[in-house]
């Protein structure tokens, strides 16, 4: 399906919050249930310039790395609310997100983006699916995101494994001993402020009262303003050098941060690239895992 625009945010939510779905067993093998794709895509260099605010960029000629994906959220819940997807929304869990930057996208180039949903499969604790985009200049693929997703439930499969090879995860992390810390204090209006730069307007971000609603004793920060905050700190501690035009990014999502809340930002270079996590001040609970891997 191409679409002719941006598809409104608003309505795919209330689509979500109230679409009665049927829990059917779906293809088990990665296959794409659904494609969306827009073409000819140019950023409002203002709203560009607010999100580099909100999540700690410096503001420049190249977009965040993290950019795109806000970019392709609408086009996500366009494929989330579709007939093709037979899960409920309401209650999905994303687990780990792969951003893979072949080169920098400059602010005022357009772009293409193509997303395809991928067709749950059957793990320990429910399906796990994949939202998968790519970002094309021209003829030339400059950005691609793999989005790892939970939706809890029972299945005959008793012999699923605990995770899906989706958005995997490095298994060569640097050592995390002696990393250099960073403490950060993120605000009660942290997941407000992402949401308006974003369009991410997810109730449970928003407010302590509406985050209830869905189980949560307030509300929780974005995931994806974690990782793009874990970036921007690792761009400001490069220095001149900067960081390489081309990587692969990949955070597994812990635990959710409950606003407010103070954290640690934690960071080490290894030979095979940058580790990185976000966890609570004693130390204690982890809240992300993440390496930036050079290509």
């Amino acid at each position: 399906m191409e679409l002719n625009a941006r598809p409104a945010v608003l309505p795919l939510y209330f689509r979500a919050l109230t679409a009665r779905k049927k829990r059917t067993t779906q293809a088990h093998n990665s296959s794409v249930l659904a494609s969306v794709s827009l073409r000819e895509q140019r950023v409002d260099r203002e709203r560009v310039r607010a999100y580099c605010d909100v999540c700690g960029f410096a503001a420049g000629t190249d977009l965040p790395a993290t950019y795109p994906f806000v970019l392709a959220m609408p086009l996500h819940l366009k494929l989330l609310v579709s007939d093709a997807f037979t899960f409920p929304v309401l209650g999905m869990v994303h687990l780990r997100n792969q951003i893979t930057q072949h080169r920098p996208i400059q602010v005022e180039e357009s772009m293409d983006i193509h997303c395809d949903l991928l067709a749950p499969v059957p793990v320990k604790r429910g399906y796990e699916f994949a939202l998968v985009t790519r970002v094309k200049v021209g003829d030339e693929l400059v950005w691609e995101c793999e989005s790892a997703m939970l939706v809890r439930g029972k299945h005959a499969d008793k012999d699923a494994p605990k995770h899906a090879n989706l958005a995997p995860f490095p298994q060569d992390m640097p050592d995390m001993a002696g990393a250099s810390s960073i403490p950060w204090s993120i605000s009660e209006a942290a997941g407000r402020s992402y949401a308006k730069v974003s369009g991410d307007w997810n109730p449970i971000h928003l407010f302590a009262s509406s985050a209830r609603l869905f189980g949560f004793s307030s509300a929780i920060v974005h995931g994806m303003w974690t990782k793009a905050a874990c970036l921007a700190a690792l761009e400001s501690k490069t220095g001149e050098r900067g960081l390489p035009a081309a990587f692969r990014m990949s955070v597994e999502f812990k635990r959710p941060v409950l606003l407010p809340a103070s954290a640690q930002f934690l960071y080490t270079r290894g030979d095979g690239g940058t580790g990185f996590r976000v966890q609570d001040q004693s130390g204690k609970t982890l809240y992300l895992n993440g390496q930036l891997q050079p290509l």
